[in-house]
């Protein structure tokens, strides 16, 4: 990247990341539609567009859906949805990464679909930066014989080689790419997970979770530095436990704070680390707060409010960070018993935040968020018909997946109109 592009970077950084970070909505209009990526057993993974029009005599309901053809496993997908009302989502498992267009919502299409980019493989996080491009983490190394037509199940994989960065456009098209290998330290087994580009001090933080279920080694306590312009890795450094021992395990979202400098990372232990320091030689990183339990999951980084995911409380809770080494619990939202929340999003206004949850509930939600307040609701209007909770199943027939027991939910956004 030359300076030139870097300056290209600085320049269109805000107009980004009130898209992209949505730290400080301003947009007034509530989003008429959620997009869920999500698939299931005996079934096609697809994209469906769920009414979400509190007017709307079909409010809560599938509207459309697409098909990828494939049966996997769909994970993550963009945070919120990218220009052109364009969407990357991967189905993990299948090594394949989809490119929707979802700028007409009722006609949802696919555009293409990829999978190793730049000799790596089982991309997770994709970030849409200044220029254009998409910054993604590929958690390893792809196996010999592979190629972006056929990606075999993971359980047809041999021990997984650690992975990379890549800077590409949206189709998988690589410009840029670096190796997460770290011969300065012990652990070989360095999986990138999660990636937060901050152009003013031309660094990139990455995390480092390794999404192979099979893989009981990895403790993931690793942080990583790159330098963003040409991702070239400066350091990897550990979190340090807290007082349970294991609360820097397995790292995932970075998100960076208001003051530009300082940035926050969970862990899906449930630990919340302030990270300082990232563009001196000694970066420093300080446990701020335990959640309950262990597998926590997808956060939000909202005005100075930092909204987390609770399995073990089967919702959400909300921290106003506006002092980041002392976050304050403001309020906390319970969705049942049977539920695991794990992806949330939030709108353009601030206001509206998508929950998609496991287990046996399997359902997803829409909730009413005040950004003066921090207090969090069940929309209760958003159910099934004649159902006595909140939320919509999907365990029922309505879904376009063709499967039996339901699907299982992951990545969902909402529309820009």
């Amino acid at each position: 990247m030359t300076l030139v592009s870097h300056r290209v970077h600085m320049k269109n950084i805000r107009r980004l990341f009130a898209v992209a970070l949505v730290c400080a909505p301003t947009v007034a209009a509530a989003q008429s539609y959620v997009f869920v990526w999500a698939g299931g057993q005996g079934g096609s993974d697809f994209v469906a567009t769920i009414d979400a029009r509190p007017a709307s005599a079909t409010y809560g309901r599938v509207l459309a859906s697409v098909p990828t053809g494939t049966t996997g496993t769909p994970h993550h997908t963009e945070h919120v949805i990218g220009p052109e009302g364009h969407l990357l989502a991967n189905d993990f498992h299948a090594g394949r990464t989809w490119l929707f267009d979802l700028s007409e919502p009722l006609r949802p299409r696919i555009l293409t679909s990829f999978g190793d980019v730049a000799g790596y493989s089982h991309p997770h996080t994709f970030i849409r930066m200044a220029n254009g491009h998409v910054l993604s983490t590929f958690q390893y190394l792809a196996t010999p014989g592979g190629d972006a037509g056929s990606m075999p199940h993971m359980a047809q994989m041999p021990a997984n080689i650690t992975g990379g960065l890549v800077e590409m456009d949206e189709r998988g098209k690589p410009f840029l790419s670096g190796s997460a290998a770290d011969t300065t330290i012990s652990d070989r087994m360095l999986y990138p997970y999660s990636v937060l580009p901050i152009y003013a001090m031309n660094r990139a933080i990455s995390t480092t979770t390794d999404m192979d279920h099979a893989d009981t080694v990895a403790t993931s306590q690793w942080v990583q530095l790159w330098r963003l312009s040409d991702l070239k890795l400066l350091r990897t450094i550990a979190l340090p436990p807290g007082p349970r021992g294991d609360e820097n395990q397995f790292t995932g979202e970075p998100r960076l704070l208001a003051d530009g400098r300082s940035i926050y990372i969970h862990t899906f232990n449930c630990g919340l680390y302030l990270l300082k320091g990232v563009d001196g030689d000694r970066p420093v990183s300080t446990l701020v707060k335990v959640f309950e339990g262990t597998d926590c999951g997808v956060p939000i980084l909202a005005g100075h409010y930092w909204i987390q995911t609770v399995p073990a409380m089967h919702g959400l809770v909300v921290l106003d960070i506006a002092d980041p080494e002392h976050p304050r619990e403001v309020s906390r939202l319970d969705v049942g018993s049977d539920e695991k929340p794990h992806w949330i999003s939030i709108d353009a206004t601030g206001k509206r935040i998508v929950l998609t949850s496991a287990r046996k509930g399997s359902r997803l939600f829409l909730i009413d968020f005040d950004p003066a307040t921090g207090r969090a609701s069940l929309d209760q209007r958003f159910r099934d018909p004649g159902s006595d909770r909140a939320g919509i199943s999907l365990a029922g027939p309505t879904w376009p997946s063709g499967s039996e027991g339901g699907v299982a939910p992951h990545g969902a956004v909402f529309s820009t109109k």
